[in-house]
């Protein structure tokens, strides 16, 4: 992922999270549905940024990753969009034929592993379901008097979620559904390069990949992503077992050829909370003591792969003969 300078990453170490209630679930596109989550105490919930997700671990034991894409200033309630994937693997189906106001769900989070830097000037791409980080971000520009633009496209108008709120904001929204536009012509909203204006893209894996080519010409680290479907790593540093020590469990297990680290580690009983188990989410995010981790992730950038203190043991493995894990 091309990432900017960014503020430190919430990290696991376990298991963080508490319940929330389903407090109104609403239709806002062709297989779309808004669901607002609420403390069931009707408390204060946790502070979050744009680019922020949670985890929803459903009553059905399934965990997944939303991104959060409702008022950041409203300290009670959280919403969250989600698309009816046709190859769900059972999260966003049941959630939109069997989750209803008044259910109980797990939530961990919030975590921000797409967060807005500071800037004069912001361009902005969105692809489907992708708008539900962008959303907030638009809005924080517009706070901040930045001079921002966003491109967003869709299959068809029906599709596209949150239509009617992006259009408080004029022309400086584009909306581009491809059954009447094509393809995105991002060379055209682009422009030349610009330096000191970060790009952001969240959407299917096609627009990421156009993304990137259409950036290559760009100051290195303009460009910002965040990704549904995992980057392909190729083949992992080494093919045989190692083991990895939890340093506050006390446990050593060892991980074989095949069974991954968060696998091994459930083994031992020693429960981290994960949710994409492709290394796209963030969600398992795990402080490392010691040893060399092999990162497989498609979340860390080159300096933080480099430092070599934290990985994502869904896909991620170790280099080394050991790792020490703080779990």
């Amino acid at each position: 992922m091309l990432t900017a300078t960014q503020p430190s990453r919430t990290r696991s170490g376990g298991v963080d999270r508490t319940t929330v209630r389903v407090v109104d679930k609403t239709p806002v596109a062709d297989g779309v549905v808004t669901l607002t989550l609420a403390a069931p105490d009707g408390g204060r919930l946790p502070d979050w940024s744009p680019g922020a997700h949670v985890d929803l671990t459903l009553d059905n034991g399934l965990t997944r990753q939303y991104s959060l894409c409702g008022d950041r200033w409203d300290a009670h309630t959280y919403r969250v969009g989600v698309l009816l994937e046709p190859t769900s693997r059972g999260g966003s189906r049941h959630v939109h034929e069997q989750l209803e106001p008044g259910h109980l769900v797990g939530l961990g989070g919030p975590r921000n592993n797409f967060p807005l830097v500071p800037a004069e000037s912001y361009l902005f791409v969105a692809g489907g379901i992708g708008i539900t980080p962008i959303l907030p971000m638009v809005e924080q520009a517009e706070l901040l008097g930045a001079d921002w633009r966003l491109l967003y496209g869709g299959r068809q108008r029906g599709s596209m979620a949150f239509l009617t709120e992006l259009s408080r904001y004029g022309d400086r929204v584009l909306v581009r559904p491809q059954d009447e536009h094509g393809l995105l012509d991002l060379p055209a909203f682009l422009g030349e390069p610009r330096p000191g204006t970060p790009v952001y893209s969240c959407g299917p894996a096609p627009l990421l990949a156009a993304m990137e080519a259409a950036c290559a010409g760009w100051p290195a680290r303009s460009l910002h992503v965040e990704r549904f479907v995992a980057e392909d790593r190729g083949a992992p540093v080494r093919t045989t077992s190692f083991d990895v020590e939890l340093h506050r469990s006390g446990r050593t297990v060892t991980v074989a050829p095949d069974v991954s680290v968060l696998e091994a580690v459930a083994a031992a009983g020693v429960e981290v909370l994960s949710s994409c188990r492709q290394g796209t989410c963030g969600t398992c995010e795990t402080t490392v003591l010691a040893g060399v981790p092999d990162h497989r992730d498609s979340l860390l950038d080159d300096a933080e792969r480099a430092a070599g203190d934290c990985m994502y043991p869904c896909v991620s493995r170790s280099c080394s003969d050991r790792l020490v894990l703080d779990l």
